[in-house]
């Protein structure tokens, strides 16, 4: 990878569908790809970047709103598809994944770290009920960035990773208040409350306040939900449950909800002073 300064840009994210890029100003790699990639290459050329820029997509599970578009980079686009044996095996199953993948088949253990391009990329076991469902911690340049995206429960290796990253993109997936009062059948409600479901605001909010350290300098929430969930009501949980054990969001921490549909500003992540704090 180009000797340059590392930047993040969340493309969408939410259960329409995820994509984000990471990487320098010259070349990365998408995680996740659950946009159509006219989609995906439109939000890339804004950064005066293509699809040959991009050196590789991980993928962390199966489910059709990460994994769209995976085809389609993968056999016309010849991308290189990175996932664990098992969720390869899951995108094979899925009938939303209408090219299925051949050559751009590429494979890891979890767990055994491993370069893509000068970035170190670790991974770890996320609770979902996928296939299987992967963190990443993601090394460059002395910098971390770690994302942990459809999370039924906590897990100490996750709140491991928490305690040494620079960078966080964590779910923020409801407000179980607007869940439980809200339109979704009761079999899907109890689906998303298992702990092999999603991560409410509360719960991301408390786990990030009990692992903030001084070198996280960057939290973003994702895969906020349309029907059970709202960008402020996300945003003032999690900001509060920092500000109760003494961590200012704006101060201490750049806090932001990252949009379900569009793309959201190239941030550098080598810039360490604090942004004033967005809330929408």
């Amino acid at each position: 990878m180009a000797e340059d300064g590392l930047i993040f840009r969340s493309f969408a994210s939410g259960s329409s569908g995820n994509c984000y890029y990471l990487g320098t100003r010259q070349q990365g790699i998408l995680i996740d790809a659950g946009i159509s990639a006219r989609q995906i290459q439109k939000c890339l050329r804004e950064m005066d970047l293509d699809f040959k820029n991009i050196m590789g997509v991980l993928v962390t599970h199966d489910h059709a709103d990460h994994i769209r578009a995976v085809g389609t980079l993968g056999e016309r686009v010849k991308l290189p598809i990175y996932t664990t044996a098992e969720i390869h095996e899951g995108i094979d199953r899925n009938y939303g994944v209408r090219e299925k993948l051949r050559t751009s088949r590429r494979y890891f253990e979890r767990g055994q770290a491993w370069e893509l391009f000068g970035m170190q990329i670790n991974t770890f076991h996320v609770e979902h009920d996928s296939t299987d469902c992967l963190g990443y911690a993601i090394d460059y340049m002395g910098q971390r960035f770690v994302i942990i995206t459809d999370c039924g429960s906590v897990s100490e290796e996750m709140e491991e990773y928490i305690r040494t990253a620079n960078h966080l993109v964590i779910e923020a997936n409801h407000d179980e208040h607007m869940l439980l009062n809200g339109p979704y059948p009761t079999y899907l409600k109890q689906r998303i409350l298992s702990p092999r479901g999603h991560q409410s605001n509360a719960t991301c909010g408390e786990l990030v306040a009990r692992n903030w350290h001084e070198g996280l300098h960057n939290i973003w929430l994702c895969h906020l939900s349309l029907e059970n969930n709202d960008p402020e009501v996300a945003y003032e949980t999690v900001a509060e449950c920092l500000e109760n054990v003494g961590i200012h969001p704006g101060q201490d921490v750049f806090l932001k909800v990252l949009d379900r549909t569009t793309a959201g500003p190239v941030y550098d992540l080598n810039d360490h002073s604090i942004v004033e704090t967005e809330k929408e």
